[in-house]
């Protein structure tokens, strides 16, 4: 059974920092493009960053660059989201996705996500 799970989620100060993690399972992350989303309360989900399953190419929403990193690590078939600079704004439940891929890269708007991981909360307060 193919399967996502974040982990690395919980409380921050504003300026804080935290890394985000999402373990397969089930299936090699290998050939899929990979994708970060959040939905805060009282939101819609949007989409955050997004990686080609070479890890070669990323890219990110307005909100985070600059402070938000994605990588991966196909030989542990996970994928990380490194927060920086955080702020109550990026207060959310954090979700990671997969899309199977012919190999090339198009854009995260472009993939209609696979899997979905179960979400892990961010929450930015002082």
């Amino acid at each position: 059974q193919p399967q996502l799970v974040e982990s690395g989620g919980g409380l921050v100060q504003p300026g804080g920092s935290l890394r985000l993690s999402c373990a397969a399972s089930g299936f090699t992350l290998d050939y899929y493009v990979i994708g970060w989303f959040r939905q805060a309360p009282g939101k819609e989900r949007e989409g955050v960053a997004c990686i080609s399953s070479s890890g070669d190419s990323t890219d990110y929403s307005d909100s985070v660059k600059g402070r938000f990193t994605i990588s991966r690590d196909n030989a542990k078939n996970t994928v990380h989201l490194q927060m920086n600079s955080l702020q109550p704004d990026d207060t959310a439940v954090y979700y990671c996705a997969a899309s199977l891929t012919d190999g090339g890269y198009y854009g995260c708007a472009h993939y209609p996500m696979d899997y979905w991981g179960r979400g892990a909360l961010v929450t930015v307060s002082s």
